[in-house]
């Protein structure tokens, strides 16, 4: 079984490679060698192309499902109900939505964003509404998040808005007591009757996350304690557990022995399992918790042994045939890793030592086991982890999880006592909280580094098993230098006096890094979306991490409109900058810039950066009033125009003239028809030009005349919006190449132009 079930695991992890699903032949190959090795009874290697031909029939299920191009931007009017609890603030609420009636074939499932709703939208209501939707799209880029991965294996087929008018009608809301969603609602909502600060008592009741601040999930992050807000696995494992020796001691006291106690409490606790992970939303951590302690359960009613290792594999084949697209979530491999390392660690040991010894055991032994993957997925290992572990895991685990269960059903029976248990629990949070908030603040804890080679990942997991090896197996040292690779990983730079300028997909905005030998400058940095998301935190930052940078040498804010100064103060509070230039330092007062003005010159590393504008004189209009700074390497220059117009342009022109040649251009104001005049291409004259634009954005930038200009002067131009990140490569030996990150790192899910279908 568990080679079968590895076997599975593995055909399934062989499509998440491809960039395009493979063709009907390639199935029916799969298909055909899967029989012949079923004819030659090899019933293990068989699960193979089983996986892939079953991750390949899911995949196509969810592709089938994505909104056609065609449909994308009209007012379409639907009917359904809300799927999930909102995400919701004063300004906008988010949600998933089930159609139910529409004149046109929509995806069953879409993601609506809600702006100014006139009353609170909750899971399980039902509402007409007029919608504009748009295919699953979001930007792309290297070290970041892909939302498009996301809403793929979400089963989402569509992004969109309501519209006011005509206006939305509710027709009705579900009974708590007939779809699970509603009943999360209903137990979120009178959390938040009860308690100020609920968040984390719904992330441990209901798995709802949304309430818990950026701050918290960073402190959280940096204490590697997020595992333990979130309904996970062990948590389910406890309250299992516990249902479990409760029903065991009153069956047995009742002296009711027609049914043997173990067995009803076997069959008392896989109910409960299984409505803790109701609760959670059958998150991959809960689903294989739940395969799992139905096994276990399983063999106690029949009365049968149940090994470690085989209901694990049991558990790992039954998560994938129910969705073999988990395995694109970091959580699936973090979730089924951290299981093994602990059977592996406390599985076959002759001796029993104390409960404490074991559970100090287990906590370090995870914390390192993890690591690799950490390094993998999130550049980052919290080396702190395991002491906050040791304090919070027994808090959580024995303490607030139990506490915050009863007072969630007493919330329908006696909601004074239970008003009561829960503020004494949020008291118990809140230190906590506090006591992790101290050691993330520690100068060591954390350790950020360069995502590892994959090699290096492979390498590292079986030196991990011979670290945490028992005592007798020789030479466990060994397992410390396969570890090695890990952390020897530098990433690849530019030689002296070469560039690499990565112009990230922002959407609708402008986020530059510009990457010299030894220097890392940021040339503005995209929108702020809300008071806990903008692009220094989503984008920016795990650009960087990525690539192992831990301080800036410079930031250019062009000017001070949001979508390029928005993600400014994520960025500057995680890695500090050197020098910070920007058209407008009073919008930055807490950090020590300065103003940007033509003249300003400097050299790192062969490569020169020269300010050529805001002059003496500012302009009337704040967009050209940009900071423009020209970069030149030894083998090409780049022109950086932030949102400058036709009367910069011309300004520059007159200034500099042939001064301006450049041979890539970022296009000014992302392409607006109001900038890049004729005169001020011929007088820069670029091989090529990128373009920082957003997604069918509301401008429509760029502007088609501006393309056709590009064109006809024989002008090479790319947009994020349709090729993710752009990095454009200046070495010495050749002309600025330019790499397409949607182009060489895009899969089979990701969204592409109809023109490279």
């Amino acid at each position: 079984m568990i080679t079968g079930a590895l076997a599975f695991l593995l055909g399934s992890l062989l499509l998440q490679t491809c960039q395009v699903l493979p063709a009907q032949s390639w199935l029916v190959a799969c298909l055909l060698l899967a029989i012949l090795l079923a004819v030659l009874k090899w019933w293990q290697i068989m699960w193979l192309p089983l996986g892939f031909i079953w991750a390949v029939v899911a995949a196509t299920n969810h592709l089938s499902q994505q909104l056609p191009e065609s449909l994308a931007g009209i007012d379409i009017p639907i009917q359904g109900w809300v799927a999930n609890l909102p995400d919701q603030t004063e300004e906008r609420g988010r949600f998933n939505f089930v159609v139910e009636k529409s004149g046109l074939k929509l995806p069953r499932k879409l993601r609506l964003s809600w702006h100014r709703a006139e009353q609170k939208i909750k899971a399980g209501q039902h509402w007409v509404f007029t919608v504009r939707l748009k295919p699953p799209h979001g930007g792309l880029n290297p070290g970041g998040f892909d939302y498009e991965r996301w809403l793929f294996t979400q089963g989402i087929g569509a992004t969109g808005y309501v519209r006011p008018y005509p206006k939305p009608i509710l027709l009705g809301q579900d009974s708590p007591w007939r779809n699970i969603d509603v009943l999360r609602q209903t137990i979120s909502d009178r959390l938040d009757a009860n308690l100020a600060n609920s968040g984390m008592t719904k992330a441990l009741t209901i798995g709802e996350g949304s309430g818990i601040s950026q701050d918290q999930w960073d402190v959280f992050r940096k204490t590697g304690t997020i595992h333990l807000v979130v309904i996970s696995g062990s948590h389910i494992g406890m309250v299992a557990g516990l249902v479990y020796f409760l029903v065991l001691k009153c069956w047995a006291w009742s002296g009711c022995l027609r049914w043997s106690p173990q067995r009803v409490a076997a069959w008392a606790a896989m109910a409960a399992g299984l409505f803790y992970a109701a609760l959670a939303g059958f998150s991959v951590p809960s689903q294989r918790a739940v395969v799992m302690l139905i096994v276990f359960m399983a063999a106690i009613i029949q009365q049968r042994p149940a090994r470690s290792f085989h209901t694990l594999a049991i558990a790992l084949l039954a998560v994938l045939l129910y969705d073999p697209l988990a395995v694109l979530a970091p959580g699936f491999w973090l979730s089924f890793l951290a299981v093994v390392v602990i059977f592996f660690t406390v599985g076959g040991r002759l001796g029993k030592p104390s409960f404490w010894v074991e559970a100090i055991k287990i906590n370090w032994v995870t914390s390192i086991g993890l690591s690799p993957l950490l390094l993998w997925f999130f550049q980052q290992v919290s080396l702190c982890s395991p002491l906050a572990n040791f304090i919070a895991v027994p808090v959580i685990g024995l303490f607030a999880v139990p506490l915050a269960l009863v007072g969630v059903v007493l919330l329908f029976i006696q909601q004074e006592l239970a008003s009561g248990l829960l503020s004494v629990l949020d008291f118990v949070l809140q230190g906590l909280y506090s006591l992790l908030a101290m050691m993330a603040a520690w100068p060591l804890a954390v350790f950020d580094h360069v995502q590892p080679p994959f090699w290096a990942l492979l390498l590292a997991l079986p030196g991990i098993a011979l670290l945490i090896a028992p005592r007798g197996v020789p030479n466990r040292w060994l397992g410390l230098l396969m570890l090695l690779p890990l952390l020897a990983t530098e990433q690849k730079k530019p030689a002296y006096g070469e560039l690499e300028l990565t112009l990230l997909d922002v959407g609708q905005g402008l986020a530059l890094t510009v990457q010299t030998a030894g220097h890392w400058l940021v040339y503005d940095t995209g929108g702020k979306f809300s008071a806990e998301s903008d692009s220094g935190l989503t984008v920016i930052l795990p650009f960087l991490r990525s690539r192992g940078v831990t301080r800036l040498d410079g930031l250019v804010i062009s000017h001070g409109d949001n979508d390029h100064i928005g993600g400014a103060d994520s960025l500057l509070q995680a890695i500090p900058s050197q020098k910070i230039l920007t058209s407008v330092p009073e919008q930055l007062p807490d950090y020590p810039a300065t103003r940007c003005r033509a003249g300003q010159s400097w050299t790192w590393d062969g490569v020169g950066f020269e300010m050529l504008s805001p002059g003496e004189a500012a302009f009337t209009k704040e967009n050209d009033n940009s900071c423009v700074l020209k970069i030149t390497a030894q083998s090409g220059t780049a022109l950086l125009t932030g949102d400058i117009e036709k009367t910069a342009e011309s300004w520059l022109v007159g200034q500099y003239g042939q001064r301006l040649q450049a041979d890539v251009l970022i296009a000014p104001h992302h392409g607006s028809k109001t900038s890049s005049s004729l005169r001020f291409l011929r007088a820069v004259q670029p091989s090529l030009v990128v373009i920082p634009a957003g997604y069918r954005n509301p401008f429509g930038h760029p502007h088609k005349k501006v393309l056709a200009r590009y064109q006809s002067n024989h002008i090479v131009s790319s947009n994020t919006a349709e090729d993710g990140a752009l990095t454009v490569t200046m070495g010495r030996h050749h002309s600025p190449l330019l790499s397409k990150f949607r182009e060489t790192d895009g899969k089979y899910w990701n969204w592409r132009p109809i023109s490279l279908q």
